[in-house]
């Protein structure tokens, strides 16, 4: 059996990402061969072998929650092999024995003839080893209440750890979004391939350690995934060795406009991580009247007009939004920008001028060159004409419908971030904490995208690489505790140039 034991956050690049429906359909495919592998037995046995590990030998008792479905099904396997093993496991049965799927009636019967009872409560005063969650699997679809409401806090409030199967009971597997109420478990066993509801939203706060068992089969020869994880493998990916014949026009040019009164530091912000991470000339395009001729912090950006900096015949890429205001002016300066021939950033107000002024939209989706798109939610929501929370309970549909509409690679930032592009693929990234919850760090996302951009990174990689890059410079810090609190979005510049560097080392 293959099994892949993964740290939370951790995933290498491009392992399969699948939704609910695909994952039925492979399953229907491997129920169709001639002589089906025992995906139920495999899945309990798979996750009895963590129980086991996790329970320990304390001697205390193992409680195994099982539900209605083929969820509980696994949990019968479960709490099975974990008897045979002389543990003391008690299974709680929140379903009907006479609506159990085939599968999952023989894996009760199997439980029985193991010596197993059935109780219809959690037994009063235990201290558990361990609690196996097996209530609910990834066809949840509506809230949680009652019984399984009960036992869901009984469980969180145990104080034991939990090991979900699958996905937590109540966290829908295909958006992250909490039904209700959800098993807070400090694992998640998780089978055939991965899901986004595990890896966004409130996925990764209730997940724990996630670990992945294909249970043997080989699911993207099955049916290919057009969801994928994006890992720390892509930074390599997006850069180039670098000769030492070479001079700063080698790595490209990027102009940055925005810097509106009052906003200057974004667009500086964006400037220093371009600059920093390796374009080899920055322009930065102010337009509030009394902008700086000179960054003090850093003189190395060359300070001008948007005016200016839009009339240069050298650049490589465009950035448009740090700290654009919504003026007419700002408006102006965007659509020129959406004029040139350049791979283009969109972030902020530009983003939200996006979404106001359908002219500007229409423009946006007639580019030739490429334009990424760098919305949070509620900018995300602004250009879909709908509520913030629309875009939060199914972030992957909200990323894919943004590429396709407006023509563009997006991401839709938040915890577990969302890529998606044109071609309706779609990604979601594995780095990032808390500490980036602060003023301008779509600044300097903004920036690194530019600068990979700049350097002859295809617009999809060097939208993932960015993102990628920022949330692990943020838990490079934080691992060195410069946050999660109060960690700054400037201090994040220097820490994903020190991980550009290291990826680099292999390059040359």
């Amino acid at each position: 059996m293959v099994s892949i034991t993964i740290m939370p956050y951790r995933f290498a690049h491009n392992t399969p990402v699948y939704l609910t429906a695909e994952i039925r359909r492979i399953e229907n495919a491997v129920a169709a061969l001639p002589a089906p592998p025992p995906l139920m037995e495999r899945a309990g046995l798979a996750a009895a072998e963590l129980a086991r590990e996790l329970a320990g030998n304390t001697g205390k008792p193992v409680l195994v929650l099982a539900g209605p479905g083929n969820n509980g099904g696994d949990a019968f396997v479960i709490a099975r092999h974990l008897r045979q093993w002389w543990f003391n496991v008690s299974v709680v049965f929140t379903g009907e024995e006479k609506k159990l799927s085939a599968d999952a009636g023989n894996a009760l019967q199997a439980w029985r003839a193991a010596g197993g009872a059935v109780l219809g409560a959690i037994p009063r005063q235990q201290d558990w080893s361990l609690i196996v969650d097996g209530l609910f699997g990834i066809g949840l679809q509506r809230d949680i209440d009652g019984r399984h409401a009960e036992l869901i806090a009984a469980a969180n409030d145990s104080g034991a750890p939990i090991l979900a199967v699958d996905v937590p009971s109540g966290l829908e597997s295909d958006t992250g979004r909490v039904l209700g109420c959800a098993i807070q478990a400090q694992h998640t066993v998780t089978f055939i391939g991965l899901k986004p509801g595990l890896l966004t939203l409130d996925g990764p706060d209730h997940c724990g350690e996630i670990h992945l068992h294909t249970l043997g089969l080989d699911a993207p020869a099955i049916l290919p995934a057009h969801g994928a994880v994006i890992g720390r493998e892509i930074v390599q990916a997006a850069l180039k060795p670098r000769a030492l014949n070479t001079h700063k026009g080698n790595f490209g040019s990027v102009g940055i406009i925005g810097g509106a009164r009052g906003m200057v530091g974004a667009a500086l912000l964006a400037g220093r991580a371009a600059l920093k991470l390796g374009a080899g000339r920055v322009y930065v395009g102010l337009i509030a009247n009394d902008a700086p001729l000179l960054d003090a912090d850093q003189p190395e950006l060359m300070l001008r007009t948007a005016d200016e900096v839009l009339k240069l015949d050298h650049l490589t890429c465009l950035a448009a939004g740090p700290g654009l205001g919504q003026s007419p002016d700002a408006a102006f300066y965007l659509r020129q920008a959406l004029t040139a021939r350049l791979p283009l950033v969109i972030d902020a107000d530009g983003l939200n001028l996006v979404a106001s002024m359908p002219d500007i939209k229409n423009e946006l989706k007639q580019r030739v060159a490429m334009t990424l798109l760098t919305p949070h939610p509620a900018e995300a929501a602004r250009l879909l004409n709908c509520a913030t929370r629309d875009v939060q309970r199914n972030r992957v549909a909200a990323a894919k419908r943004i590429a396709e509409e407006l023509n563009c690679g997006v991401v839709l930032k938040g915890a577990g971030s969302v890529c998606a592009s044109p071609d309706q693929s779609w990604a979601i990234n594995t780095s990032g904490n808390p500490g980036m919850a602060s003023a301008g760090m779509g600044d300097v996302l903004t920036g690194i995208i530019a600068a990979l951009l700049a350097q002859g990174a295809d617009a999809k990689t060097a939208l993932h690489a960015g993102v990628h890059l920022h949330g692990a410079a943020a838990d490079a810090l934080t691992a060195d505790d410069i946050g999660p609190v109060g960690l700054a979005a400037g201090e994040v510049i220097d820490a994903a140039r020190s991980l550009v560097n290291q990826a680099s080392l292999s390059l040359r």
